[in-house]
C-alpha cells in the first residue's frame, strides 16, 4: 500500500490556500458605495437618515475644527465621523470619496456593495448591531470628552 500521508496534507494545504483566497477575493469585492446608493432602494431610512441623525452631517465637525488640528488628530476624527475611513474602498479624502465623508448606513452595515449587487440579498448585510458595534467611536473616552452617549437607532432609521 503505498504512503499518502504527505500528497494528502499537499491537497489540504492547497485547498486551505484555494478556500483563503477566494474568501479574500470575496471580501475585497464588497465595497462602500455610500448611503444615497442605499437610498435607491430604501428611500424611507434614508430619508429620515438624511433628515435626524446626526452622523448624516458628521463631517461638518471636522471641517470646523480643521484648523486647529494637526493631519494626526484629523485622522483620528476621520475614523468616526466619515464611512470606512482606513478600510478598502473607504474615505480617503473630501475631494476623492465626497459620497463616504458622513458616517453613513455602511458604518453599521457594512460594505453595501454586495447587498445592492445582490438585489438586496439580508445574508450581504449586517442586520443586527449591537451596543458593543457603537464603541468603537461611542467608547468611554469618548462619551466623557465629548459629553454624548452611545445611542442604538438614534434617528438613523
Amino acid at each position: 500500500m503505498p504512503k499518502r500521508g504527505p500528497a494528502i496534507l499537499v491537497s489540504m494545504v492547497c485547498a486551505l490556500t484555494a478556500l483563503l483566497v477566494l474568501t479574500s477575493l470575496a471580501a475585497a469585492e464588497n465595497k462602500y458605495i455610500g448611503s444615497k446608493a442605499c437610498g435607491d432602494c430604501h428611500p424611507d431610512e434614508f430619508a429620515t437618515y438624511s433628515k435626524y441623525a446626526k452622523k448624516a452631517h458628521s463631517s461638518n465637525s471636522i471641517k470646523i475644527m480643521a484648523g486647529g488640528l494637526t493631519e494626526d488628530e484629523l485622522k483620528t476624527c476621520y475614523g468616526c465621523h466619515t464611512t470606512g475611513y482606513g478600510k478598502p474602498g473607504g474615505f480617503v479624502s473630501f475631494e476623492k470619496t465626497p459620497e463616504l465623508a458622513n458616517a453613513g448606513c455602511e458604518v453599521c452595515h457594512g460594505p453595501g456593495s454586495a447587498h445592492a449587487d445582490s438585489g438586496g440579498d439580508v445574508k450581504s448585510i449586517v442586520l443586527k448591531m449591537k451596543i458593543s458595534d457603537c464603541e468603537a467611536c461611542h467608547s468611554a473616552d469618548r462619551v466623557k470628552s465629548f459629553n454624548f452617549k452611545p445611542m442604538l437607532f438614534g434617528g438613523a432609521h
